[in-house]
């Protein structure tokens, strides 16, 4: 029963004592105690993610050693260097979860290779394949509001951890007690007996070379004379971001002063998505005093970037993660062909819910575009494969429709630091050609036309929200829909059916129109939430966005 868990948690000695607090102020509240006990949280192929507090189905010290007792058994059966590599955000006990994950380790013999301040994801899936690790942990809750943190787990190829392993680690989670059952020491001991270490400024180094490498045009930056407003929304992208861009030239570069420092409080945004106008606003308020030509932020643990770019009117407008994705794809694609350096049956990659205006400019290209399912690991493991047979050359670009991209092949996820250097390097080379990104985003409409990509997202929280989310889809998926607004569904694909799709099992349903638009349905992987993407396309813009709304009009009832 969750009220006997909750009465052990209580008369436990727990180290934390804001734990201790909570478990006091909620003696006697039925429904406070349920909310905590009542189940765990569940680590999947995204690790863990949840409300800080005490309880089995929050984010503490005792789930973070249960989990990470969970990742050392599993990394004892995987022979190699036993190692493991962490990196951690500025989330509210960030750094404190790192050291505990650091100390079961170091109990359980394992080496543990960790950061001596907070770094990115990018950076973490870099030092797990610079050490040639068994593992890493990256302790974060990527753009959650600050209420929320998280524990991603990767495998030794530094993509986040497959299903087969996730499940290895979730069934050794189980097995173990919470608050009794992981191996411990301090992290002093740790260091002490040698098992703990800090990243080196030789891997550090090595990083910031390999992005700066992907650089398309090296030197334009130099001389373009790019104005740039910069926000790192108070989490890790700061010096890295910073220090690429100078590296590469960009020196007139202004920080939003609110959102310059780690403060996992996020006081200025409830909500640090670079997806959201409200995490940007404070950027776009400071890009119109400066007359800046593009306005960045990157979200919390830097796997993410949104922007603002100038448009010709002087006025600024943001740039969604597939237009972003096209208009990259677009300029190393033409880039590279012009300089010669375009390898041999290039390679791009996107997830299946990310526009389709990638693949009109891909063909253009002569470049291969690979679709794959939702979730970045799977874009790392067609680089997996490219290597495998010695071709990782061959990769160009990869993107997410949810502002996630990277270039090159030194990590295996989404990297906003190489995206932050390449969208600058883009809108340097605009700019000294008397265009700019905006006007180029146009060309390419006209060119191939007025796609638009939207999504709808419906919640459902509480104890009950996953089963009302499961209900819907299994709705859906039984009685699948002939028609949405009136157009005939000329093709429903059933993403869990893998011999009609080729790729792995993925709760995920895709209605083709029989005018040519999609419309997808997808459960979030990190949030109870149902996400609906549609593609919608016009002579115009005002055209496609009428297409989008009697979709969305249609589909509202099922959802809400």
């Amino acid at each position: 029963m969750y009220t006997d868990e909750y009465k052990r948690w209580a008369e436990s000695d727990l180290i934390d004592p804001d734990l201790n607090a909570e478990l006091n102020s909620i003696c006697g509240d039925d429904e406070a105690i349920k909310d905590r006990f009542a189940v765990s949280l569940k680590f999947g192929t995204a690790g863990l993610r949840g409300t800080l507090g005490a309880g089995t189905n929050r984010m503490n010290i005792w789930v973070v050693r249960q989990a990470t007792q969970g990742v050392a058994d599993w990394v004892k059966t995987e022979g190699g260097n036993q190692t493991v590599a962490i990196s951690y955000d500025s989330r509210l006990k960030s750094w404190d979860f790192a050291k505990e994950a650091a100390g079961v380790l170091a109990a359980n013999g394992i080496n543990v290779r960790i950061y001596d301040a907070l770094m990115p994801v990018p950076a973490l899936s870099f030092a797990t394949r610079f050490y040639k690790c068994n593992a890493g942990i990256m302790v974060t809750a990527s753009h959650n509001p600050a209420q929320y943190n998280g524990y991603k787990a990767y495998g030794p190829d530094g993509c986040q951890m497959t299903d087969d392993a996730a499940a290895v680690v979730y069934e050794s989670i189980q097995k173990t007690d919470v608050l009794t059952g992981a191996k411990y020491m301090s992290f002093a001991e740790g260091v002490e007996k040698g098992l703990i270490k800090f990243v080196g400024d030789d891997c550090k180094d090595a990083f910031y070379a390999a992005i700066e490498d992907r650089q398309v045009r090296k030197g334009l930056c130099k001389t373009a004379g790019l104005k740039l407003v910069y926000s790192p929304l108070n989490g890790t992208g700061l010096i890295p971001v910073t220090r690429v861009l100078k590296d590469m030239g960009i020196t007139d570069i202004t920080i939003v002063p609110e959102q310059e420092y780690p403060n996992g409080y996020f006081t200025t945004c409830s909500y640090p998505n670079p997806e959201i106008f409200e995490a940007l606003e404070k950027g776009l308020e400071l890009a119109k005093k400066t007359g800046a030509d593009l306005m960045l932020a990157t979200d919390p643990d830097a796997d993410r970037v949104g922007i603002a770019m100038k448009c010709p009117d002087g006025s600024y407008e943001l740039v969604s993660g597939n237009e972003m994705g096209v208009l990259l794809l677009d300029y190393i694609a033409s880039s590279r062909i012009e300089n010669k350096t375009m390898p041999k049956n290039p390679v791009a990659v996107k997830s299946l819910v990310s526009t389709p205006l990638a693949n009109e400019v891909a063909k253009h290209y002569g470049v291969e575009l690979r679709e794959t399912l939702t979730g970045f690991k799977w874009i790392g493991d067609q680089i997996a494969r490219l290597e495998k047979d010695g071709e990782e050359d061959r990769f160009v670009f990869g993107f997410e429709e949810s502002y996630g991209y990277l270039a090159g092949t030194y990590v295996r996820d989404k990297d906003a630091v190489v995206a932050s250097m390449l969208i600058c390097e883009m809108a340097a080379y605009y700019r000294s050609i008397g265009s700019s990104i905006k006007e180029h985003l146009e060309e390419i409409y006209k060119q191939y036309g007025r796609f638009l990509n939207e999504i709808d997202s419906f919640s459902f929280p509480g104890l009950s929200g996953m089963d009302t989310m499961s209900g819907i889809m299994d709705k859906l998926r039984t009685n699948p829909l002939k028609e949405i607004a009136g157009i005939k569904v000329s093709e429903f694909i059933d993403y869990e059916d893998t011999s009609k799709t080729g790729l792995p099992k993925s709760n995920v349903l895709r209605f083709n129109l029989e005018n040519g638009e999609t419309v997808i349905v997808r459960p979030s992987g990190t949030e109870p939430k149902i996400k609906i993407y549609y593609t919608t396309k016009g002579a115009d813009l005002k055209e496609a966005k009428s297409h989008r709304e009697k979709l969305a009009d249609a589909l509202k009832p099922i959802f809400a």
